[in-house]
């Protein structure tokens, strides 16, 4: 059985309330390598946290944020 190596990455984003996240919602659960993601819309920086398996998917995680109308950076 092969083990998955899983990964967080982690986005500055102007995500800024629930209803913001409501909007970007289904794009970021059409993404099949996204195992969960969260905002912490508490953090100045509104972090977007991924849980993945494919640590490539960071392109298409900001090009999600951006098609609800939201901006997201990835984070070192």
């Amino acid at each position: 059985m092969e083990t998955l190596n899983r990964a967080t990455v982690r986005f500055k984003t102007n995500i800024k309330c629930g209803g913001c996240i409501a909007a970007v919602t289904p794009f970021l659960n059409a993404i099949e390598q996204l195992d969960g993601w969260n905002v912490d819309t508490a953090n100045p920086d509104k972090i977007l946290t991924v849980q993945t398996t494919d640590t490539g998917v960071g392109d298409e995680v900001r090009k999600a944020v951006e098609r609800a109308g939201y901006k997201a950076e990835p984070m070192p």
